[in-house]
């Protein structure tokens, strides 16, 4: 499966003009060959709202405008898409980014880790199990931002099977070693395949950094797009390589699985609850 990042200026709370860039999008990279666009984080809403009220008014449920012009999408052009957006549930909202397809929506994914930065600050934490998704006979997890920081949130969907994982993000400045160094970490720690999806432009007095990239399993960079304007990142996904997590190097004399190799009874302090206290949250900043 051929994937394509596109990295992207948006609009802040105009989801039509934002649902236009996809369009446009979707309809020349699926000419390109790829199946599978993925969009930044908070793609239809745009990102530095400020009151949860604000955000809630450009929020949607689900089933609302953006999933079923995504819908569309996809059927018209028979091709799969990740994106950003902000998801209303009752008195909440989510920062999710979501998998559609031409059979409507595959999976969501709430991000569970959340900076105190721009409607991160409003957002509920996520409350769902890191999941893999299928499109195409391709194993697809889903991760967003901040949540590439964290390489507990990578190696769950590894251990869950994905052949790639997709991170829609808004990288701001301070972020640009992870983008450098961080995305081709969880791919080699992996074996997976790994698309980091920024976006451009500013809002509010943020800027963005772009610098979207993609690995293979190895931790190599195939793509990137190391600057702040409009482009577009690419990868093949061969689900032989990122399933084959023994790398023999020399038979017999060097062979290494970072699945197989692990040892979880030494993890335990990982699991254990922390005391911590988060800024914005838990204390005042």
């Amino acid at each position: 499966m051929q994937i394509s990042g596109i990295q992207t200026d948006v609009k802040l709370g105009d989801c039509d003009a934002n649902l236009r860039v996809m369009q446009t999008a979707i309809e020349q990279e699926t000419a390109a060959g790829s199946r599978l666009i993925v969009f930044p984080e908070c793609f239809t809403t745009g990102y530095c709202f400020d009151s949860l009220e604000e955000a809630m008014a450009v929020a949607e449920g689900l089933d609302g405008k953006s999933v079923t012009f995504a819908t569309l999408m996809c059927q018209q052009f028979n091709c799969f898409t990740v994106f950003g957006m902000l998801e209303k549930d009752d008195e909440r909202i989510f920062n999710t980014a979501v998998l559609v397809g031409p059979a409507g929506l595959i999976g969501s994914y709430r991000k569970v880790h959340l900076p105190f930065l721009g409607v991160d600050r409003f957002t509920t934490l996520g409350d769902r199990p890191f999941e893999v998704f299928e499109a195409d006979g391709v194993r697809i997890g889903i991760l967003i931002c901040y949540d590439g920081g964290f390489p507990e949130a990578s190696r769950v969907l590894a251990l869950k099977g994905a052949d790639i994982i997709v991170l829609p993000t808004n990288w701001p400045p301070g972020a640009e070693y992870m983008s450098a160094f961080s995305m081709n970490s969880r791919a080699m720690e992996n074996g997976v395949y790994f698309a980091a999806v920024n976006r451009i432009g500013s809002e509010r007095g943020f800027s963005f950094i772009g610098r979207s990239r993609t690995c293979d399993p190895v931790g190599a960079t195939l793509d990137s797009a190391d600057h702040t304007e409009p482009a577009v990142v690419r990868v093949t996904v061969d689900v032989a390589a990122a399933r084959q997590k023994r790398i023999v190097r020399v038979p017999g004399k060097h062979v290494v699985d970072r699945l197989a190799d692990r040892r979880p009874e030494m993890y335990a302090e990982l699991t254990r609850p922390h005391t911590l206290s988060r800024p914005g949250r838990d204390e005042p900043v």
